[in-house]
């Protein structure tokens, strides 16, 4: 079995891949105050909640773009499972058959992202991740990542807007019935929702236009069913895209 582990600022999502199929997720807060134990137990609860053995785990894969998390995860796991894990990054890019745009400076989430797509669908493709960060990600049909955008997530906006304006607040991130918002909180969920919907068909045609080719949008990402009318604009909508990059990663690197 392999154990896919992706830190991200919000949450670390956590995958076990076994044969032919992601068995079990779980999500731990990111949360780089809490000691080191805290995550230990967190994943070795996991483990005897789903009646698994530390043993059964053949290799751990590692994304980070958290560094204050990357020491205290990596120790966690050598504790409990007695392995050293894959940490993706520059060091093993070379061994991809992706091409990888400015190696030390890209989330290796993204790349995660690319190898994803570049070996589920094989032609050139934009993949969207609905995450703390919006990011768009083209990856070319010959495995070179052409670019990347970002722009705040849909949560980070809503808690940029609530706690910069003191008459807002948090709201939920949820679909609202019409555009014309008629009380703050629609109003809120008007114009981040809708919004958004405007933001990503508009990001996506720019960057179709300028590869001058009708390249399919894949979406993935914790957050990417909130926004419904998007759903038949994209080709496929995956979620568990950046996990299969880290196992494909997992398998092809020694």
């Amino acid at each position: 079995m392999l154990l896919a582990i992706d830190i991200g600022n919000s949450d670390i999502t956590i995958g076990l891949w076994n044969k032919h199929q992601w068995q079990f997720h779980w999500r731990i807060p990111s949360k780089p105050d809490q000691p080191e134990l805290f995550y230990g137990v967190k994943i070795r609860d996991f483990f005897l909640e789903s009646s698994l053995a530390p043993e059964v785990i053949g290799k751990i894969v590692v994304s980070s773009v958290v560094p204050a998390l990357n020491d205290k995860i990596r120790n966690a796991i050598r504790t409990l499972f007695q392995k050293e894990p894959m940490v993706v990054g520059p060091k093993i890019y070379g061994q991809l058959p992706i091409q990888v745009l400015n190696p030390y400076e890209i989330g290796s989430d993204l790349v995660a992202n690319a190898m994803g797509a570049y070996t589920k669908f094989k032609e050139t493709c934009i993949v969207v991740d609905f995450g703390t960060a919006l990011t768009f990600t083209t990856i070319s049909a010959d495995g070179r990542i052409l670019g990347v955008s970002i722009v705040p997530g849909l949560r980070t906006a809503l808690r940029a807007l609530s706690s910069n304006a003191a008459k807002l607040f948090d709201v939920p991130l949820e679909i609202p019935k019409s555009a014309l918002g008629t009380n703050t909180v629609t109003a809120i969920q008007s114009g981040i929702v809708i919004g958004y919907e405007g933001l990503v068909r508009q990001m996506v045609s720019a960057i179709r236009t300028e590869l001058r080719q009708d390249c399919p949008a894949i979406a993935t990402g914790g957050l990417s069913f909130v926004i419904s009318g998007l759903k038949p604009f994209f080709h496929a909508i995956e979620p568990d895209l950046t996990l299969d990059g880290l196992r494909y990663i997992g398998e092809m690197v020694d």
